[in-house]
């Protein structure tokens, strides 16, 4: 059973509300139609005019389906949402005059819907850039209580299941922060496994990885890696997270057992580890690429997090299929 195949039920069941602010784009109109009909939300809520509604919704019917086309200016909460938008960044020279005009933007608008609990989620980018969208997020919806670092993770299906049985690994942060600090990647870790909980349940076993394994080499970009490992122990101690968190460790050391036994005989991964952390945005990205193109994996993400509430991020170049598989993403992170 694939990823999707889990996620699509739980979704069902939560009966949420997604907002798609791309309504100019085809792709969006046909992914709502779909999310819909598939029941991934129970209400799909797409911002367009109505020009565009008809231009890009050409060959898509909504008939009968729970899905609202809405135009911003018209939207009975527009001044309410002004207001809102104004009280949260007034302390940085924001003018109720720049919120109005700010909210016509469909990025803000969307993240103000889901701060205000319009929307139980958002899910764009399919026109709109990465940094576009992490900066309207972060304005809008914030990061989430005791995160301080957004950030982002990919879900690897694998094509053939770990040693330790593990058919999805997650990685983190692939998408967002180039060079985290020590104190970043425990906010990294921590959001992550609220994303493995809210995606995968059960256990979170998280490898802080290296090029050294527990003082194999000598370095400070080892250093980074052996204090992030020691804070993520204590968060999550603190916490009562369902977690076992071990590093600095080599990946083969953190997923092969056989690996961990020889070179770290005490860890409690013992080579099973289901989320790997990554110390640069560098060695995140290029992994997941080439787990995805040489080992056949699907990768699904960047997948946002450490957010209040879940906003997505899209590749421009999406298919509408996937537009439906990130909304299934975004609604059950919205569970937690």
């Amino acid at each position: 059973m694939s990823l999707l195949d889990t996620l699509i039920p739980k979704a069902r069941a939560a009966r949420r509300t997604l907002v798609l602010p791309e309504g100019h784009d085809p792709r969006i109109m046909h992914a709502a139609a779909k999310i819909a009909k598939q029941g991934i939300a129970a209400h799909v809520i797409v911002l367009a005019t109505p020009e565009e509604a008809v231009k890009s919704g050409a060959g898509v019917s909504l008939e009968g389906l729970p899905v609202t086309v809405l135009n911003i200016p018209e939207s009975p909460d527009f001044e309410r949402m002004t207001q809102a938008f104004f009280e949260l960044r007034k302390h940085k020279g924001m003018t109720l005059e720049v919120s109005r005009k700010t909210l016509l933007d469909r990025l803000y608008f969307g993240n103000m819907m889901v701060r205000l609990g319009l929307a139980d989620g958002m899910v764009a980018g399919s026109i709109a850039s990465t940094p576009d969208m992490v900066r309207a997020a972060f304005q809008c919806v914030g990061t989430a209580p005791g995160i301080k670092t957004g950030s982002s993770f990919f879900a690897m299906e694998l094509a053939h299941p770990t040693l330790s049985g593990d058919s999805v690994l997650f990685y983190a942060d692939s998408g967002v922060n180039p060079d985290p600090t020590a104190e970043q990647l425990v906010d990294i870790a921590v959001a992550t496994i609220h994303s493995h909980k809210a995606l995968i349940g059960g256990q979170a076993r998280v490898a802080m990885l290296s090029f050294s394994t527990r003082g194999s080499a000598a370095h400070p970009m080892v250093d980074k890696m052996v204090r992030a490992t020691e804070l993520t122990k204590a968060r999550i101690a603190e916490l009562g997270l369902n977690a076992v968190v071990d590093g600095e460790l080599q990946v083969d050391a953190a997923i092969v057992p056989g690996v961990a036994a020889k070179k770290c005989p005490d860890s409690p991964l013992k080579g099973g580890a289901n989320i790997l952390i990554f110390p640069d945005l560098q060695s995140g990205n290029i992994s997941y690429k080439i787990t995805e193109r040489l080992a056949g994996a699907i990768a699904y993400g960047p997948v946002m997090q450490g957010l209040a509430k879940p906003v997505n991020d899209l590749s421009r170049g999406c298919t509408d299929d996937d537009i439906v598989g990130v909304a299934a993403i975004t609604v059950c992170q919205s569970i937690g």
